[in-house]
């Protein structure tokens, strides 16, 4: 329906990086939308500049023409709009609900897994883009390598997307293909326990008509992938399809060789840090060259990939320091973010962290114990709740004193998060690199920071 009639379409919570791509496609669909949030981005701007009618209100009467109505996981049911359009009996459907609707219209590919997604994705985009394949794309994060987190293209058959797994909508999409990144514990306020991710990654699969890529070195992932009838792997391990070699990881770029079942196609170069980069990289080198596109070809658009934003983000960078912001909120991704960090052979890695939602913390609290080890000190500040209501046991210092008793002697306790930025101003000298983690807004102490 959304990608072959025009409607008359409006979205709840539209200035989200989720939601905003949603009207973005919308909108170039030639969809008449509206859009409502509390808030206003500078995405919200750029969707004006295509048509989108904004209102920082939530009115119902605003949405009562509308033939479908999209709202974003943050929406709750007493929303007004959403609460009027429910009594009316006009169509709701949830934001995976409609992306993956509008993917029913091309040959959908879905990026999965609990970190890389973001980074696969556009690098995914733009590695069929360069490869002359014009495909359309939905990435959850602003990509300005990209010119947008969205955008339908007309020419292309393809259409690569971002898939979420945190609610489960994971299993609405029907795509041609699958690149599954890793499975492990993650989202817990959701899932009950690994068993329950797993059973929604096996139905995304169970859909999945064409090929299913999957990281070789990821065990969950190997495991359930290589039960599809067209699997193909990538990674380091030897029995890897795509198998990556001679790695050599630079201050800010990796180096290394690439193999496909055995035989040598050659040496590529990826400008973002990182082994796991150099991992998802493999997954997109399987991706492109299954779909035809030629491995010198791909070589020439890993040498101009450049990172989403809060993926490795440099903020400030001179002879004396470097400030460096990224997303990573789960110990997986926070022990890979600090190992890239240290690897750019600056002299200490002073690290300032935001922990992401109660139950998060209280799950994995050992885990982010242990994922620190890189950090040559880490500052803790409170929890962000991201809507969650504190939980019993789980205090202020959870995590510091978790990083504590593993017997890291370089961790101190902030409680105010706008004094983050003084305490590492305090502590950094010549050489030093400033990392700035979490999923909520500690981002901004990092900003203050490169500004002073």
């Amino acid at each position: 329906m959304l990608t072959r009639e025009r409607h008359r379409i409006h979205l709840i919570g539209v200035a989200g990086s989720g939601m905003s791509g949603i009207a973005a496609l919308l909108l170039e669909l030639g969809h008449d939308v509206s859009g409502s949030d509390k808030v206003k981005s500078w995405e919200v701007d750029r969707l004006q500049r295509l048509g989108l009618r904004f209102r920082a209100e939530h009115r119902a009467e605003d949405a009562s023409d509308a033939d479908l109505v999209i709202y974003s996981s943050a929406i709750r049911e007493t929303n007004p709009i959403r609460a009027a359009a429910a009594v009316a009996g006009q169509p709701l459907v949830r934001r995976a609900e409609a992306l993956a609707a509008i993917m029913s219209g091309k040959r959908g590919i879905v990026i999965a897994g609990m970190h890389g997604k973001t980074t696969t994705s556009a690098m995914a985009a733009h590695v069929l883009r360069e490869g002359g394949a014009h495909p359309s794309h939905y990435v959850g994060a602003e990509i300005p390598l990209l010119g947008s987190n969205a955008h339908w293209d007309p020419r292309g058959e393809y259409f690569v997307a971002e898939g979420d797994e945190s609610d489960g909508t994971l299993r609405l999409f029907k795509p041609e293909h699958a690149l599954v990144l890793n499975i492990e514990e993650e989202h817990l306020d959701f899932y009950a326990d690994l068993a329950a991710i797993e059973a929604v990654f096996s139905q995304l699969l169970d859909q999945t008509s064409g090929a299913v890529f999957y990281c070789a070195d990821d065990s969950h992932a190997a495991r359930i992938c290589r039960k599809h009838s067209n699997p193909i792997s990538f990674g380091f391990s030897e029995n890897a399809d795509y198998r990556g070699t001679d790695i050599d990881l630079r201050d800010f770029a990796s180096v290394f060789c690439v193999y496909r079942r055995g035989e040598k196609l050659g040496d590529a170069i990826l400008n973002v840090p990182g082994r796991h980069n150099v991992s998802n990289a493999l997954g997109v080198i399987a991706l492109a060259s299954e779909l035809g596109i030629a491995f010198d070809k791909i070589v020439t658009s890993l040498g101009r990939f450049q990172h989403a934003r809060r993926r490795f983000e440099i903020k400030y960078q001179s002879e004396r320091f470097l400030l460096v912001d990224d997303y990573a909120h789960h110990p997986t991704e926070i022990s890979a973010t600090l190992k890239t960090a240290k690897s750019a052979g600056r002299k200490r890695v002073l690290t300032m962290f935001q922990p992401h939602r109660y139950s998060r913390t209280k799950a994995l609290r050992k885990q982010f114990g242990n994922a620190f080890d890189d950090a040559d000190h880490v500052v803790i500040t409170d929890v962000y709740p991201a809507s969650e209501k504190p939980l019993p046991g789980i205090t202020r210092k959870t995590i510091v004193d978790e990083i504590a008793a593993h017997g890291h002697r370089g961790v101190s306790y902030q409680p105010r998060l706008d004094r983050l930025h003084w305490d590492l101003g305090n502590m950094i000298a010549s050489g030093d690199l400033v990392l700035s983690l979490g999923a909520g807004n500690i981002h901004e102490q990092l900003s203050v920071l490169a500004a002073d």
